[in-house]
């Protein structure tokens, strides 16, 4: 072959490939990715009615644990007991941790009827009378089934020393259909039902009293 038909050659084979990268990018864009958050009570309608006015104790929140597979942008969920999955072209909106935990603090502060609820850290815990630290070993899903939420969960004095009470919560919550959406609508339903668990531990913690473990 003469070297102008080595250069014809070169000259298509660089025209196709030109080409087909042309025909890849007019093809259309490649699906985006949905971004999700958790959910609080504020926006439910009609809004959750609280489990007791404590207007005048203050809560902080945190720190909150998330177990290592979920400390991820990616949102996981799960093919069974033993096998879990990373969604494609879906994804948390913000770190998952930050997420739970403001959504945690809004859900108290709906419940308990207080706006003195802050999130650890970057709040002083001397302001507050209750301190709910969160230990999440679980937090994923089954679409089209159900959410699953599992955490180990404890309220400590003002001075963070002493331990008033200790839970380990297993909640779960059917998904309306096999959307992401759906799933992430009953991921926020779970962390609503570990709320009020929560929640009506400091009200009888706040009473004097001692919260039974059901």
């Amino acid at each position: 072959m003469s070297i102008n038909r080595f250069r014809l050659a070169g000259v298509i084979l660089l025209a196709f490939s030109v080409f087909m990268a042309g025909c890849t990018f007019i093809g259309g864009p490649q699906q985006p990715t949905k971004n999700y958050v958790l959910n609080s009570l504020y926006s439910e309608e009609p809004q959750a009615p609280a489990v007791a006015d404590l207007h005048n104790i203050g809560i902080l929140v945190g720190p909150i644990r998330m177990a290592l597979y979920l400390d991820r942008s990616d949102i996981v969920i799960r093919d069974s007991q033993n096998q879990i999955r990373l969604v494609e072209f879906s994804q948390w909106a913000g770190p998952l941790q930050e997420n739970f935990s403001r959504v945690l603090a809004e859900n108290l502060s709906v419940l308990l009827s207080t706006d003195s609820v802050g999130i650890f850290p970057g709040t002083r815990a001397m302001l507050f009378d209750f301190n709910v630290t969160v230990n999440v070993t679980r937090f994923d899903g089954m679409p089209g089934k159900r959410a699953d939420l599992r955490a180990r969960w404890g309220i400590l004095d003002k001075n963070r020393k002493t331990m008033l009470f200790e839970k380990h919560s297993i909640l779960s919550q059917p998904t309306k259909d096999e959307s992401m959406e759906a799933l992430i609508a009953a991921e926020s339903r779970t962390l609503a039902d570990l709320s009020r668990e929560i929640a009506e531990a400091i009200k009888t913690l706040a009473e004097g009293k001692t919260p039974a473990k059901k």
